[in-house]
């Protein structure tokens, strides 16, 4: 895992403010039709030349992001060229910490995972099993600072079946209903409308309203399977979707202004690591 110099952290929240990236990156592959799918299929399990100078591109875009949420890239297989494309994205869009979280684990074949990528430091980086039928979900649960002003991050691909996804967020609103400022990112797969109907995460997360344009299929889009939701302590600006990068799905991107309360507790995180020369990712 990649070091910060502590002391180049705090410059990011001198106007109150992050930006958040989530993008389903469909490991690279070039999709612009739904007979893509079949035709570019064998992209999934075999190497494509073209796809590392896709992924300097696409590292163009995310360098602009203080904290990225990455679905559906690959830990390094066969598939990818034996590249960690969360490792890969990490070092050329220059974020100093990434996590890796493998979820479905197929050998040589493929590494199905999601990632994280951040300009600031967490104080704590942990990953959840999400529940269902078939293995292969997961969350990553990024803190940044502590005590109950602490901001949290969550990267997460949900189901694609609604009672699996009911499942998923009946988990995760068990972690989240104790704190406060929260940020879920990710492919949900499902609309804003359906999340909102969950009424126990709803609960558990105050939601503050933020209704984002469709992002899939990426060269027609028409449903809104991608978030970033925000607990009604965050304030939402500059809310857009990305132009397409090759994927299926479009990235979508918010700034977030932080309370007051959390930009202080943040200063003070990155206080007491300013004493050191280097502050390496957490590891769970």
């Amino acid at each position: 895992m990649s070091t910060l110099s502590a002391d180049s952290t705090p410059k990011l929240l001198d106007d109150g403010r992050i930006r958040l990236l989530t993008f389903n990156l469909q490991v690279g592959i070039q999709t612009s039709a739904y007979h893509h799918y079949l035709t570019r299929g064998w992209q999934h399990v075999l190497p494509h030349p073209k796809r590392q100078r896709r992924l300097r591109l696409i590292s163009n875009i995310l360098r602009r992001y203080d904290i990225v949420g990455l679905q559906e890239a690959d830990g390094g297989s066969f598939r990818s060229g034996s590249i960690n494309q969360v490792d890969y994205l990490a070092h050329q869009a220059g974020f100093p910490h990434h996590y890796q979280q493998l979820n479905r684990d197929l050998g040589k074949l493929a590494q199905h995972s999601n990632g994280l990528l951040s300009r600031l430091t967490p104080a704590l980086v942990e990953e959840h099993r999400l529940p269902g039928t078939l293995p292969g979900r997961g969350a990553i649960h990024a803190r940044y600072g502590s005590g109950p002003d602490a901001l949290h991050i969550f990267v997460a691909h949900l189901a694609l079946s609604q009672r699996g996804r009911n499942r998923q967020l009946d988990y995760l609103s068990e972690i989240i209903e104790p704190l406060r400022h929260v940020a879920v990112m990710g492919d949900l797969n499902c609309s804003f409308e359906q999340i909102q109907s969950h009424q126990r995460f709803c609960e558990a997360m105050a939601l503050h309203p933020v209704h984002l344009p469709p992002s899939y299929p990426s060269w027609q889009p028409r449903k809104a399977l991608d978030h970033i939701l925000l607990s009604d302590s965050l304030q939402a600006e500059r809310v857009k979707v990305l132009n397409r990068l090759f994927s299926d799905h479009l990235p979508i991107a918010i700034d977030v202004r932080l309370p007051g309360a959390c930009l202080q507790q943040l200063d003070e995180h990155f206080s007491l690591l300013s004493g050191t020369k280097s502050a390496p990712l957490p590891n769970p």
